[in-house]
């Protein structure tokens, strides 16, 4: 299968410009050779997207998906994964979607280590609905709802989800494409939760091109499994300063997911429901 049997019909709404285009690009190849590989078939792939521009991109994919709503796509991710186990789970959102609406299943996605992927599409602004701002937006961002500038540092998700108990966490940006497909496709093949924050430019209404092409640099001779090293990296670049922006993983460890645990806990309820029918024959 090649990237672009993974296009569709469907017209393309996003601005010129848009970093979502990237993403879809990066997607695309990733999927086409793990299904070549067999790795990851076509098939078993579900997309689950939240509510914002980046959400079209299950428009543009040819493989199962689920629109959730706002704030509400890795709930969903992770009741998929626990349905069905043998399906690869890749969630999309928007940084308003998975740091502002969805904060808590974030932190409990990383916490419980649920096997999916969760790529978010940080521009760092509300674009669908024309320029407010979010929690990454930095202090002095002038939008629709702020329009003095807003006076409120913003959060750093790397550091967020590293102390959630996140087992992979990396950072891409949408104009480093390359480095972006080979980040994305360690994400889908590290068995937790794996979470990717790629920043996403919004060339309508918050263009940091300019600023993520003279900033940004890839990651070399780090080792992931350096907890000292990852945290020292992720706080290089603090989401309000100009200074250097690292690119790639940060961190990677193997732990027993959710659905481990969830099976283990299920294989003990026919036991139980047992013990429970011969007390109450007593009573019946």
């Amino acid at each position: 299968m090649k990237a672009q049997d993974l296009g569709t019909a469907a017209p393309n709404t996003w601005c010129p410009g848009c970093g979502n285009f990237a993403i879809l690009n990066a997607i695309k190849p990733v999927l086409a050779e793990l299904d070549g590989a067999g790795l990851v078939p076509k098939e078993n792939v579900v997309v689950v997207t939240g509510i914002g521009c980046h959400g079209k991109i299950a428009d543009y994919l040819q493989v199962n998906s689920f629109y959730a709503i706002h704030g509400r796509a890795i709930p969903v991710a992770t009741g998929i994964k626990l349905a069905d186990p043998d399906l690869t789970v890749i969630c999309f959102a928007g940084d308003g979607d998975a740091y502002a609406e969805g904060l808590d299943h974030l932190i409990f996605a990383a916490k419980r280590n649920v096997d999916v992927t969760t790529i978010v599409h940080d521009n760092r602004v509300y674009g669908l609905t024309t320029g407010q701002y979010t929690p990454t937006s930095p202090s002095g961002f002038a939008g629709r709802s702020t329009p003095e500038g807003l006076e409120v540092s913003p959060i750093n998700p790397l550091e967020m989800v590293f102390a959630s108990g996140g087992t992979f966490i990396a950072r891409g940006y949408s104009n480093r494409i390359d480095l972006l497909k080979e980040t994305i496709r360690e994400a889908i093949l590290h068995r937790g939760f794996s979470f990717v924050d790629v920043l996403q430019v919004c060339a309508t209404f918050f263009n940091m091109y300019d600023l993520y092409n003279r900033r940004t640099y890839a990651l070399e001779e780090h080792d992931p499994q350096d907890v000292v090293q990852a945290q020292a990296k992720m706080v290089e670049w603090d989401y309000n300063s100009d200074g250097p922006m690292p690119l790639g993983i940060f961190h990677r460890r193997a732990a027993p997911t959710f659905g481990d645990n969830f099976e283990k806990f299920n294989s003990k309820i026919p036991d139980l429901e047992g013990k429970v029918r011969r007390v109450l024959k007593g009573y019946i």
